[in-house]
């Protein structure tokens, strides 16, 4: 079984540009970043990263992820969404249940 980290509250991260981060994710949130990156990991190894040239229409959602985790949950399941200015981190905590555990600056 793994920890689950203390759920953050959602915040303004990076610059106040960057908008708001949640501190849960919508099952409708795509996985793509553009400019950065967006992966889904399990117990760390990534197991999806979006392609380079992903287009916003083509982009799967959480929800894809999240009927994958239900099949096997006892896992550490997390999101992540590295962009120039703000980083968000999510860990899976039960069914559509996906919280936000670690914010950052971002890689610029």
């Amino acid at each position: 079984m793994f920890k689950k980290l203390e759920p953050l509250k959602g915040r303004i991260a990076g610059c106040l540009n960057c908008g708001y981060t949640e501190g849960k994710a919508s099952m409708k949130t795509k996985i793509i970043a553009g400019f950065g990156t967006a992966q889904i990991k399990k117990d760390g190894e990534i197991i999806y990263n979006e392609p380079p040239d992903l287009e916003w229409k083509n982009a799967k959602t959480l929800q894809t992820f999240e009927n994958i985790a239900r099949k096997d949950p006892d896992h550490d399941w997390r999101f992540e969404l590295i962009l120039p200015l703000r980083e968000a981190e999510y860990q899976r905590q039960g069914d559509n249940n996906w919280v936000l555990v670690r914010v950052g600056q971002g890689f610029a």
